[in-house]
């Protein structure tokens, strides 16, 4: 059973992170590619994009954590998001995976079920109607974007945790994260961060480099939430006007880099539903 201990320190996270340097095998879509691998090289992890299904079950046991991404998802991709999803589980080496469109496209959803059937995930991350329809719920999405809240996604998110095993992450106006029969809400961030592509592919693979470098993926998959809302905070404080997406953008990664275990701690709100 997972506990929160609401006296946590978040910003020991961030300090393991730089401490570890944790190497993330990261199989995920061309749209974000570059921003997952700066976000990544910002906190202080090493991202590794090896996608070919030639080299995945070779390059997987270097890793400390993959973080999987199906947004733009093909055969040779299936194939080696299955390979390298079979050799982590071997390794015990913790998976994170996005159902990137899962709502809108069945083949995806059939994927995403799959994995989280035959494989040890550790945990999923979507917006609200990639897990309500992982759910078996009728979310409703355009494209890759969450146009639904709807019902309690807190009841949804603990039917998800217990079936599979794994914690769940729900990203909305504020993200619930669930393991067990624990949700704590983090109500960090910016609507800005939904006004650009990339943000939920960036948090997902800074929680796999949270993850893999610490034993407790419960606080750090909190803490690793935490610290995306907190740059897009400070991003959002660094420019002039809110039509100024290039550069809040751009501050993300500046922010992220800059970010201190203190200032992590200080500005975290996180509390436990």
């Amino acid at each position: 059973m997972s506990t929160f201990n609401s006296n946590f320190k978040l910003g020991t996270y961030l300090t393991q992170v730089r401490q570890e340097n944790p190497l993330v095998h990261a199989i995920t879509n061309y749209v974000t590619m570059n921003d997952c691998a700066n976000i990544t090289l910002a906190a202080g992890a090493s991202p590794a994009m090896c996608e070919s299904r030639d080299e995945v079950s070779d390059f997987v046991p270097l890793a400390k954590a993959l973080y999987i991404n199906i947004g733009t998802i093909n055969q040779e991709h299936k194939d080696s998001i299955y390979l390298a999803a079979e050799k982590a589980s071997e390794l015990e080496i913790p998976i994170v995976l996005d159902p990137v469109g899962a709502v809108a496209i069945k083949s995806r959803l059939d994927l995403v079920k799959d994995l989280l059937t035959n494989y040890n995930v550790s945990c999923i991350k979507g917006n609200n109607a990639e897990i309500k329809c992982l759910a078996g719920r009728k979310g409703h999405g355009k494209g890759m974007d969450s146009l639904d809240l709807g019902e309690d996604i807190q009841m949804v998110n603990s039917e998800l945790s217990e079936k599979y095993n794994t914690m769940v992450l729900a990203t909305g106006k504020t993200d619930l994260i669930t393991k067990g029969n624990i949700t704590v809400k983090v109500s960090n961030g910016t609507p800005l961060l939904g006004r650009i592509t990339g943000s939920g592919c960036m948090l997902g693979i800074l929680i796999s480099a949270f993850i893999g470098a610490s034993d407790n993926d419960w606080e750090a998959g909190i803490a690793a939430t935490v610290s995306m809302g907190v740059v897009g905070e400070m991003a959002e404080e660094s420019i002039s006007s809110s039509t100024d997406l290039g550069s809040f953008r751009v501050k993300i990664f500046d922010h992220m880099a800059a970010l201190t275990s203190k200032e992590l701690q200080e500005r975290g709100n996180v509390s436990e539903l």
